[in-house]
């Protein structure tokens, strides 16, 4: 991943120049002010300022969600030594997030052996859709390499180490939600759709819904739809392989 020499969002927002690496972010660091870990190329106090923003109130946003599930991966834990599965977990983790942060997304979530990122927030970018299939096609390339290490290292299978993963685009609502235990994150149809979209996409696999399509059709007009009955929605979902 490459990394940003300023925060992103400082100087975004601000432009103001908030130093992430090198000597001069020394000074910085001192205070508390490094790379977040929402994502890298902001600094904290970006994660400060947004999660405050959030417990004050809830938004509505237009952005994009994107799931990626390990497949195999509770099999795998049942044959293989804690330390394998762990660090295959860790690799899958790794793979995921570097790819999300190269192309500006948040790693919101880290759900078992899924993830969930949001494109668009904090980080604001008006192809968003396109950032987050660009980001997915990065983590199945990557995936792709890094699995033939694990599978000689460890005598694994190549397909029981597959990803696959869900994407949709649309507006939706962010913030802390809950009492007991309050959750950062975002909600609404498009987080169950792109949700249940990972569900149904094979090992190695990319599907996107119109809404993704649409907005990044000129990469995607080969792609042929296909109707899915998604679990939890009464009409079929058209889904393209991206």
């Amino acid at each position: 991943m490459q990394q940003a020499r300023i925060c992103k969002g400082c100087w975004e927002q601000m432009h103001v120049p908030v130093p992430l690496r090198g000597v001069i972010s020394a000074p910085f660091r001192a205070f508390g002010i490094r790379p977040s870990r929402m994502n890298p190329n902001t600094c904290t106090i970006c994660e400060l300022m947004f999660t405050k923003v959030m417990r004050a109130r809830k938004i509505t946003i237009d952005a994009t969600i994107m799931f990626a599930d390990l497949r195999g991966y509770t099999s795998l834990s049942q044959s293989q030594s804690p330390d394998v599965v762990s660090g295959l977990l860790d690799a899958f983790y790794d793979e995921c997030a570097n790819a999300i942060w190269e192309h500006d997304g948040l790693l919101n979530k880290t759900i078992g052996d899924a993830v969930m990122a949001v494109f668009n927030f904090p980080l604001q970018r008006e192809e968003h859709a396109k950032n987050a299939v660009l980001s997915a096609r990065q983590i199945q390339t990557n995936w792709r390499e890094r699995r033939e290490t694990l599978v000689e290292a460890h005598g694994l299978t190549a397909d029981k180490l597959g990803i696959g993963i869900g994407i949709h685009s649309g507006e939706l609502s962010f913030g802390e939600f809950g009492h007991s235990h309050r959750d950062l994150t975002a909600i609404g149809t498009v987080v169950n759709t792109a949700s249940r979209a990972q569900s149904v996409a094979e090992a190695d696999q990319i599907l996107v819904t119109k809404a993704v399509f649409e907005r990044f059709q000129p990469d995607m007009k080969d792609s042929q739809s296909r109707a899915f009955q998604l679990k939890g929605f009464d009409v079929p979902i058209e889904l393209y392989v991206a």
